[in-house]
């Protein structure tokens, strides 16, 4: 497979280059045994990288065996989101209607059609989702690579759009072992400097540079007698011609095709004519061939070089002759070597460079003009039109501006946020007062610049003066602010646009009114909820809402959040699940993740488990479906969350630690804390709290003490871990600052960080009853309030541990009963093991013994090992018998390798494994190396009987419902 054909150029005998072309061949070869390269061809222009990246590329060159994509970019295709991806793979036809079931795009590789369609409307993708077209595109190359080698050759790299160099960069990012070779060629003196993404990708593969450097006289001597085979050239004609050229091989080419056509020989006479003809040889032969042409052929080359290749009747109409003369000219540009034989294109950029020089600037600006009307007649699309636009010193005509908008819609279809906002910056300059401009590039710039994109929503703000505008800027500074932990400022915002829009609206607004104001209240709750500071406004202005039928998706968001803030203030769990069902009930339509996450989090905190698990178990299917990685990482966190809340503790390892390597490298990844808590909880639950503790030291997140959620979670992790560790000092400072905090914050509900619980344990233990009671009692009235069966259950456990002698005992046996009516099978466990232990105290050891084998046993099944051995060694000091508490081999497992066993156990490849977490499948490949080795199996037949055996002793729902497939 090879459209190398593409590579095809002018007439240039390669020469002086043999010591590239082996090294070329070192570096494939390198690439078939799977070591991934990249090269970089260097040098000015006309110096031959073209002929060297053809030459190379030919059938018995060093690629030879090897699938080759070759594509060359365009100066005016430089704007253009993933113009470079298409030149590559365009001859691939994977676009076309029969293309879009080739096997090339199976799986995940089916995101990558809006990269490679000329319109990608049709495509299935998300506006503005840069992930899932780059790893579509990674798939696409993937897919490739498993039938043969691959090559991807760029030439002109220093035209490419960013979008596809960044592609390259994320492909050659995850291309360990794969047989890939990546060639790139650019102009050293394009007068273009280097962008971001060429820079970054230099920066981060340090691939091997090849400068070409210009012909030494012997090169030039060899040139001189291919071109002369019927004459032996003088040393002053080659000594003549090495001074007028430098060395350039295209000025060479070009002064010694003038030279036979005037019939000069290389002898002394000729050296005193190439002296006589000086240097800009390029661009004075191009003069001389379109001075000596009528002015057709002179408005040919310039419509031409123009629009680039394009069909003979498109360029006769911008020249403003006829298609038959348009034919002819062509012709004659071809007899001068400007314009390729097989094909409309000049055969250089030097020389399209030469022709538009004869070419006033303003009468080029016209003719650009022309060129956008006329692909806009025949039915290019916006992103080609806008290709000429952004050319002109001014795109400020209405009809520009228009072709310019949608340009940049069909950039976010594809997932070129650069490409759509180089068009929308052109637009704003013309439209200096437009707000919905600056609405629309800010929402383009969230996630590669927030900062810019706050700084045009400010903007926005300012010159709106209709309160739907303003409302609408404001849900996206918001939610922009959310993202950049400036939720205060958002929150601002947002609540004196919801203040002017409730104001003008009145009490009965039209149907599109009252969805926006809605969305409005929903995006404040959702903002207003991120930090302490802001949160008691919201809950204030929340408890004055009046909860929504859940009809519309702003509706059923702003359920789900009102849901979540009951859930919080702690009112009623009966209350906050009915809520969430609501939010949850879709006649019809799909449900965003901002309806089922926060509703999974309040049915997981009033018990509702099993309708938590499918409400994120639909979050990781449609994003997973979508690539929606941020959105994964998220839904796999909770997750983790509500398995830990269950007892799953090996659930919550696999999840939390898939959800962590997901933030790695992630530009998001430094704001997550949730993936980090839960490890560090799990972990210290497994009975390792120094790697806990490691894992909380990685949180990376800044002023994590302002946020109402994650602090007071990161909190109870650092405490569990230190009480693991023996520092009960430490421990109780940091529960009590959860307390305190979660006071300040006006949160009561009391299994959402029970740090009372922990508190009152701790307390009890140390011999500080009066204090350890003080806790039981503060949790006792939130979980009254509360009224699930877990806050129960907690509340009796803990009155239990504060209450010696047999009240205390009535308690624990009461939180034992109430408990094991819960999901939570740890915390009923450690509520089995206290029983124990004051039966013990009571006289009792026969009942004692039988609580702690009882606590042992779940405690095993739920994976607290610390907890089982110390009710082991409790039961033996009672009396009782049982063996060492010994490791499962699953134990050894990481929570990634616990995933990818659980997937590849239930039936998939591993290619499907990888597309599953989106890693690479040498990474699954090493994983299962990893696993293999520490069960002792060999096939993965072996590997579903150790999981299945491991899953009927696992609490909570079935194993295979938990893979996240």
């Amino acid at each position: 497979m090879t459209n190398r054909e593409r590579a095809t150029g002018p007439s240039l005998p390669l020469v002086g280059r043999s010591a590239h072309l082996g090294t070329l061949s070192a570096r494939a070869a390198a690439a078939r045994a799977g070591q991934p390269q990249m090269v970089v061809l260097d040098g000015p222009a006309g110096v031959g990288k073209t002929s060297l990246l053809r030459t190379a590329l030919d059938p018995g060159g060093p690629c030879d065996g090897m699938t080759v994509l070759y594509g060359a970019c365009r100066a005016v295709d430089s704007g253009i989101g993933y113009s470079g991806v298409r030149a590559l793979f365009g001859p691939l036809n994977l676009t076309a209607r029969r293309g879009r079931s080739a096997s090339l795009l199976r799986g995940g590789a089916r995101h990558a059609l809006p990269a490679l369609a000329p319109d990608p409307a049709g495509a299935d993708s998300t506006p503005g989702a840069t992930f899932p077209v780059l790893n579509g595109l990674y798939w696409l190359a993937a897919n490739l690579m498993a039938d043969r080698p691959l090559v991807l050759a760029l030439d002109d790299a220093h035209w490419c759009d960013e979008r596809s160099l960044r592609w390259l960069d994320f492909l050659l990012r995850r291309a360990d072992g794969m047989p890939l070779l990546v060639v790139l060629a650019r102009r050293t003196d394009s007068g273009r400097a280097a962008g971001p993404a060429l820079t970054d990708l230099v920066a981060h593969h340090r691939p091997l540079t090849l400068p070409l450097a210009a012909l030494s006289a012997g090169d030039v001597g060899e040139l001189v007698r291919r071109a002369f085979p019927e004459a032996s050239p003088q040393p002053s004609f080659v000594g003549a011609l090495t001074d007028v050229t430098g060395g350039n091989p295209l000025e060479l080419n070009r002064l010694l095709h003038k030279l036979r056509m005037t019939g000069v020989d290389p002898d002394d006479a000729g050296a005193r004519r190439v002296t006589e003809l000086g240097g800009r040889i390029v661009a004075s032969t191009v003069h001389d061939v379109l001075d000596g042409q009528p002015g057709r052929v002179r408005e040919v080359a310039r419509a031409l070089a123009v629009l680039g290749p394009e069909r003979p009747e498109h360029l006769a109409a911008l020249a403003g002759v006829s298609a038959v003369q348009a034919e002819e000219a062509l012709d004659v540009l071809r007899r001068a070597a400007l314009v390729h034989h097989d094909r409309t294109d000049m055969v250089h950029d030097m020389v399209r460079a030469a022709v538009l020089s004869t070419v006033a600037p303003a009468a080029l600006a016209a003719l650009r003009t022309r060129a956008a009307q006329l692909l806009s007649d025949v039915g290019r699309s916006p992103e080609q039109i806008a290709g000429q636009l952004l050319l002109l010193p001014r795109a400020d005509q209405p009809w520009m501006t228009a072709v310019l908008l949608d340009a940049a819609a069909q950039a976010e279809q594809r997932g070129a946020p650069e490409a759509a906002v180089r068009y929308l910056e052109r637009v704003k300059k013309a439209r200096p007062n437009a707000p919905e401009v600056r609405i629309r590039l800010a929402g383009v710039l969230a996630e590669t610049d927030p900062g810019r994109s706050l700084t045009l929503l400010r903007e926005a703000l300012a010159l709106a003066c209709d309160v739907r505008t303003r409302a609408t800027a404001a849900v996206r500074f918001g939610l922009t602010c959310l993202r950049v932990q400036q939720s205060p400022e958002g929150a601002r915002v947002l609540s004196e646009a919801l203040d002017a829009l409730t104001a003008e609206l009145g009490t009965d607004p039209e149907p599109a009114d009252r969805e926006l104001l809605t969305m409005v209240e929903a995006t404040l709750l959702i903002v207003g909820a991120d930090e302490k500071t802001t949160l008691p406004a919201v809950r204030e202005r929340a408890a004055r809402l009046t909860p929504p039928p859940g009809d519309t998706p702003a509706q059923r968001q702003q359920l789900a959040m009102l849901t979540v803030l009951t859930a919080m203030d702690g009112r009623s769990a009966a209350e906050s699940v009915r809520q969430a069902r609501r939010a949850l009930r879709s006649p019809g339509l799909p449900l965003g993740a901002w309806s089922l996450l926060p509703a999974s989090l309040a049915l997981s905190l009033a018990d509702e488990t099993d309708e938590a698990l499918d409400a994120l178990d639909t979050v990781l299917r449609d994003s997973r479906r979508a690539a929606a990685v941020w959105t994964y990482g998220l839904a796999l966190a909770t997750r983790a969350s509500v398995h830990l809340d269950q007892g799953g503790i090996p659930q919550a390892m696999a999840d939390a630690q898939t959800a962590l390597d997901l933030c790695e490298g992630e530009d998001w990844g430094e704001s997550a804390v949730m993936p980090h808590t839960v490890l560090a909880l799990a972990l210290t639950e497994r009975g390792e709290p120094e790697r806990a503790e490691a894992v909380l030291d990685t949180v990376k997140r800044p002023r994590i003490e302002d946020f109402a959620w994650e602090y007071h979670w990161y909190l109870m992790a650092r405490a569990r871990a230190r009480r693991a560790r023996g520092d009960t000092g430490s421990a109780l400072d940091l529960l009590r600052a959860c307390g305190d905090s979660l006071a300040g914050a006006g949160l009561a509900n009391p299994v959402l960080a029970p740090w009372w619980l922990d508190a009152a344990c701790l307390l009890a233990e140390s011999g500080r009853l009066e204090e350890a009671r003080a806790a039981a009692g503060h949790g006792a009235v939130l979980a009254g309030r509360w009224g699930s069966a877990r806050a129960l259950g907690y509340a009796a456990l803990a009155r239990g541990a504060a209450t010696p002698g047999p009240a205390g005992t009535a308690a624990l046996e009461e939180a034992v009963r109430l408990l094991s009516a819960s999901p939570a099978r740890a915390d009923h466990a450690r509520a089995l093991l206290l029983l124990g232990r004051a039966l013990l105290a009571d006289g009792a050891p026969r009942e004692a013994r039988e609580h702690l084998r009882n606590a042992v046993a779940l405690a095993l099944r739920c994976g607290c090992v610390a907890l089982a051995r110390q009710a082991r060694e409790e039961l033996v000091g009672a009396g009782g018998r049982m063996r060492e508490i010994t490791v499962s081999p699953l134990d050894m497992l990481t929570g990634t390798e616990r995933t990818v066993a659980a997937l590849v156990a239930s039936g998939v490849s591993n290619r499907e494994a990888a597309e599953a977490l989106f890693v690479t499948v040498r990474t699954v490949e090493l994983h299962l190396t990893s696993i293999y080795r520490k069960l002792g199996v060999t096939r993965r037949a072996d590997l579903a009987d150790v999981l299945r055996e491991d899953a009927a002793d696992l609490p909570g729902r079935p194993a295979g419902r938990d893979t996240p497939r």
